[in-house]
This record gives structure tokens, sequence and C-alpha cells, in this order.
């Protein structure tokens, strides 16, 4: 598998992860009291970042949608962790995660 692949590969990989880790949430309160899910979501989160900068590197010429926006939210994640409000995270679990899955299969396929 080339590093392209490999690295669509873990997106995916942490996109299930996080589905499997809020699969029994059923609400925003719900998320923001368990701290232990959260910190495995933020970790998941920041493995997708990660993981589509070292694509970019390998792959310019493809485009994937919100890819800076996505870098970006890894960097603060990693970097000025202080500064993350926990319903930015639940939105980009509900509104966000569905999307890049689908895109990411798709250039895969």
């Amino acid at each position: 598998m080339d590093k392209s692949r490999k690295y669509l590969s873990d997106i995916l990989i942490a996109i299930d992860l996080i589905e499997d880790f809020i699969i029994d949430i059923s609400d925003f309160n719900d998320y923001e009291k368990d701290l232990k899910t959260q910190s495995a979501v933020e970790r998941q989160l920041a493995i997708i970042g990660e993981a589509l900068n070292k694509f970019k590197k390998v792959a310019p010429d493809i485009s994937i949608e919100n890819d800076k926006r996505i870098i970006s939210f890894r960097n603060r994640l990693v970097h000025a962790y202080d500064s993350i409000d926990n319903s930015i995270v639940w939105a980009i679990i509900n509104r966000n995660l569905k999307p890049l899955k689908k895109e990411i299969k798709d250039i895969l396929n």
C-alpha cells in the first residue's frame, strides 16, 4: 500500500473509532459528562488531522474538502488544547465526519 492510501486508511479507521466511541451517547449533555469519550474522540480527531496533513504532502494534487480547516483543528487540539470547546467537537462529530468518510472512501475507490 502506498503512503497516500495508508493515510486515507488511517483517517477511515479513526472515523470508525469515533463512531464506535459515541454509539451510546445520544446527546451533547451525555458527551459533555463523559471525559473518557471526549479524550478518545479528540485523540482520533488529532490522528485524522495529522494523517490528512501527511496525505497532502504525498498527494498534493488530490483535494479534500475542508482539509485546511481539519488540519488547523488538529493543531488546536494538540497545541491549544485549553481552547477546545466541547460543543465544537460535538458539532464536528455530527456534521462533518460522515461527509469526510464518504469523500475518503470515494478517493480510495
